[in-house]
């Protein structure tokens, strides 16, 4: 029973009865009664003084003393001022209780075959170096939005474009040739994500000093130091063969061709690894060297309906002035694409897979701009979810130590930041005492399971939209809005529940209405409930880290509760019994809600 649904249809009626007019659902604000009043449920009365024709108090008293006769749910009330605080039955409370018991997935919806298709795009890697801490807070945002999705009833594709074609591919691919000594990712003991990127990072060490060395030769010749500098960017050898290879490349050069196929193959198998740790996914991945074929035949397409034109260096372009943006390259002038093209051609390919119902694309916010543009177009070219596409726009994130430069080798990397995470976490749970009675391999996936939850925990309960700090060392505590003070709420949780097992106490499926009931007990229940509401806004809002921060107050709850009152050692059977109900239903909503942010929960810690 939904008691807020309950009340709300109670009002209606009353108001009805009172004054003789039906009014709107939406009209009835319910809220939670603020601390320091008595009550749970506070309706607001001033919308309904046009129907009363009287004062906010009397209306409010006229209202509280036909629901305390009519409805059920309610036990007592008061009034202050324009606001009717009402008491909410306890009888109303259990039988909430026993509702939220009854449902496996408390809170949620389940997708039906009329449900909408929801499509997630995340990751977009590029195939010349390893995922790093930038790559980490797209996927694991891209992963929690799409279960979010889901348990809002929507169906869900999770999706991946990855960058594998461009004069970067081709500069790891020329250093391999040129220092490589025919190395594999098996010789070299690494991750082929990790040799490639190692290559990416020789190239431009060595294209640097081509660079100087011209720079000072064009300097000689009598040129600025910028010019110079230009002129040497563009003339070194290094990068002339690079281009070439990309030419060759574009010209389905075999040997080109056959080399791409390898090293890319590397780097696949190195993600692999990396999503695998992550615990992240895809239903579907595209690759760019697939999608800009496509991109260019609907621009040509776009250009004969008249969308795009023509300029007279035969460069293709939109114009979006009266958009209010300004014109927009599609196809150079030597006919290969950019960018925005390859994104149209993804989205034709997609569309020709999927009905997608609505699109939602997790990008940083440097390319705010560009999903305005995307957007445009593809509701110009006739996609009818273009239009209303999401750019889930997020800011960067960073470490105590500074920014990330993946070319001169100094980025944060992935691999060894997840590797860190779950050596911190085993080294502060030794310490602390939480590997008790544990073998050693039960006490390495707690740690994996620790540390991956501290890091996800940590990225996903700020606001996407903010740039951040990840401090790693604060994110693994055991006290404070962390992932591992949720997780091991939830283990002391299930601890209690096995020690009732043990003991023989049998949990009923549901509870009598009379069982008893306190303050902070009824506090938790409407906690519990409130659940429903924050995955919904969660789906409206885009927004993991509302999620997150519900468990943990979900969690500050419950520990404040199980500080204050015995549950196992009460005296009285129904209390113990009532209190198991309540705290195996508190472990339930941690772990779903904790499931939707992509985190695992330990049994034992």
């Amino acid at each position: 029973m939904n008691i807020e649904n309950a009340i709300c249809n109670a009002v209606i009626g009353v108001v009805k009865e009172l004054y003789g007019q039906e009014v709107p659902a939406k009209m009835v604000q319910l809220q939670k009664t603020r601390s320091g009043f008595e009550g749970n449920l506070t309706l607001v009365v001033f919308p309904f003084l046009k129907i009363s024709k009287k004062n906010p108090e009397q209306t409010a008293q006229e209202i509280g003393e036909a629901l305390v006769a009519k409805c059920t749910a309610v036990a007592t009330f008061n009034v202050v001022k324009g606001f009717l605080n009402l008491v909410v039955a306890k009888e109303a409370w259990v039988g909430l209780l026993n509702d939220i018991n009854a449902e496996a997935r408390f809170g949620e919806r389940k997708a039906t075959d009329n449900s909408p298709l929801v499509m997630v795009e995340y990751s977009s890697p590029n195939t010349n170096k390893p995922l790093h801490l930038g790559h980490v807070r797209n996927n694991l945002l891209g992963w929690s939005l799409a279960k979010i999705m889901e348990a809002n009833g929507n169906k869900v594709v999770k999706t991946n474009i990855v960058n594998d074609r461009g004069i970067h591919i081709c500069k790891s691919m020329l250093a391999w040739l040129k220092w490589g000594n025919g190395v594999t990712p098996e010789q070299a003991g690494k991750k082929g994500d990790h040799l490639i990127g190692d290559f990416y990072v020789a190239f431009d060490r060595h294209y640097k000093a081509e660079c100087d060395e011209l720079k000072a030769r064009y300097m000689q010749e009598g040129l600025s130091e910028d010019a110079a500098m230009e002129k040497a960017k563009a003339e070194a050898p290094l990068i002339k063969e690079a281009r070439e290879m990309l030419v060759k490349w574009e010209q389905g050069d075999k040997a080109v061709r056959a080399l791409w196929e390898k090293m890319n193959n590397w780097v696949y198998a190195g993600f692999d690894e990396t999503y695998k740790a992550l615990g992240v996914g895809f239903d579907k991945i595209y690759y760019e060297s697939e999608t800009y074929l496509e991109g260019k035949k609907k621009v040509e397409e776009g250009l004969a309906k008249g969308l795009f034109f023509r300029k007279e260096d035969n460069s293709v372009w939109a114009d979006l002035t009266a958009d209010g943006l300004d014109q927009k390259l599609l196809l150079r002038s030597d006919g290969t694409s950019v960018y925005m093209t390859q994104d149209i051609g993804t989205a034709d390919m997609r569309f020709k897979d999927f009905p997608i119902d609505k699109m939602i694309y997790v990008v940083g916010n440097e390319q705010n701009y560009h999903f305005q543009v995307l957007s445009i177009l593809l509701d110009r070219l006739g996609f009818k979810w273009g239009k209303e596409l999401v750019h889930f726009s997020y800011g960067m994130v960073e470490l105590p130590n500074g920014k990330m430069k993946s070319r001169e080798g100094t980025v944060v990397d992935a691999d060894e930041l997840i590797a860190a995470m779950t050596d911190d976490a085993r080294k502060t749970s030794d310490e602390l005492g939480k590997f008790k009675d544990m073998t050693e391999e039960e006490k390495q996936n707690v740690a994996r399971i620790v540390g991956m939850g501290a890091l996800k925990y940590f990225i996903l309960k700020v606001d996407a939209r903010k740039n951040m700090l990840f401090n790693p060392e604060e994110s693994i505590d055991f006290n404070g809005n962390t992932g591992p003070f949720i997780q091991y709420t939830y283990a002391r949780i299930r601890s209690i529940l096995r020690k009732a097992e043990a003991e023989n106490i049998a949990l009923p499926t549901a509870l009598s209405p009379e069982m008893p009931l306190n303050e902070k007990e009824i506090e938790l229940i409407q906690k519990l409930n409130e659940f429903a509401t924050v995955v919904e806004q969660a789906g409206k809002d885009y927004s993991p880290s509302g999620i997150a921060n519900y468990c943990y107050e979900l969690t500050k709850d419950f520990n404040q509760f199980y500080h204050d009152y015995s549950i196992l050692n009460t005296d009285a059977e129904n209390e113990r019994i009532t209190r198991l109900v309540l705290a195996q239903n508190v472990a339930k909503v941690i772990k779903n809600g904790m499931e939707l942010l992509g985190i695992e929960v330990p049994e034992r810690m």
